[in-house]
């Protein structure tokens, strides 16, 4: 993977570069590592290859490295979708502006370790149906996971995942299937999963994977005593006129699961 590019580093870069420094420890990988760069005035060398100062950089904006230039993470078909920095290095994305993991007071990272420490994954196959970038199925494999099978519609997405050092590699405890998972559930055998970890966008974008043939499904294909922690997000009940985590639970329990609010989702047991 080449370099990746943000803002703080591209600063770092150049003020190493004013303050007459020959090199400089920085990270080129959002924070998963640190490596040595040689800097001067015309542009800094990686690994034996030279690259140039970016004339712009912009904040909330990661590049990437595109044959001669640095081009941004981003991606549009029927969507403007971006990889974005924070502040703790593992990034998070958006979809039209919109913000798809929180990163107000917690790395995005981490607080999918916190979601996946609820379904306790060692040894379990673990269903994943909406992978996102992957940080729920990394720390299920960091967990000891027997295997996680993972969906994610958006190919774009994808493509994210390919360029993002935080996201894990497909390998043969984990699969990623480019495809909808509210087609896809309908095929899945009953009672095949020993867990799930159900991140679908807010219910404006995706009602389907909030609807009661959905859930029912989810009990269908968890075996008895199956953990399942459902992301809700917390909407304004207010501006959005629904009290969407607990019509969830309600649609859960009707299901057949033993469920409650687990901070922002919620946390349910089949019977």
């Amino acid at each position: 993977m080449g370099p990746l590019l943000t803002l703080k580093v591209h600063e770092a870069l150049r003020a190493a570069t004013r303050a007459g420094a020959p090199t400089v420890e920085s990270s080129l990988d959002l924070d998963r590592s640190t490596t040595t760069v040689e800097v001067g005035v015309a542009g800094w060398t990686w690994r034996g290859q030279r690259f140039p100062y970016l004339e712009t950089c912009k904040d909330r904006t990661i590049y990437h490295w595109v044959g001669e230039t640095f081009q941004p993470v981003a991606r549009f078909t029927t969507s403007l979708i971006k990889l974005v920095p924070t502040e703790w290095g593992p990034p998070t994305f958006e979809i039209d502006g919109i913000k798809m993991l929180p990163t107000g007071q917690v790395s995005p990272y981490a607080d999918a370790q916190r979601k996946v420490g609820l379904i306790q994954p060692r040894g379990k196959v673990i269903l994943d149906t909406c992978g996102g970038l992957g940080y729920f199925a990394s720390w299920c494999l960091l967990e000891q996971a027997k295997q996680v099978l993972s969906y994610e519609k958006n190919p774009d997405v994808i493509w994210l995942r390919s360029l993002n050092p935080w996201s894990p590699e497909i390998g043969s405890r984990l699969t990623l299937t480019q495809g909808d998972i509210a087609e896809h559930i309908a095929m899945l055998p009953s009672q095949s999963v020993d867990a799930i970890l159900h991140d679908p966008p807010r219910f404006g974008i995706a009602g389907e994977l909030y609807s009661q043939v959905f859930h029912d499904h989810l009990a269908r294909v968890l075996k008895r005593k199956g953990k399942l922690f459902h992301y809700t997000g917390a909407p304004n009940k207010l501006t959005s006129g629904r009290d969407v985590p607990h019509e969830v639970a309600k649609r859960l329990r009707h299901a057949g699961f033993v469920a409650q609010l687990s901070s922002d989702g919620v946390f349910a047991v089949k019977k």
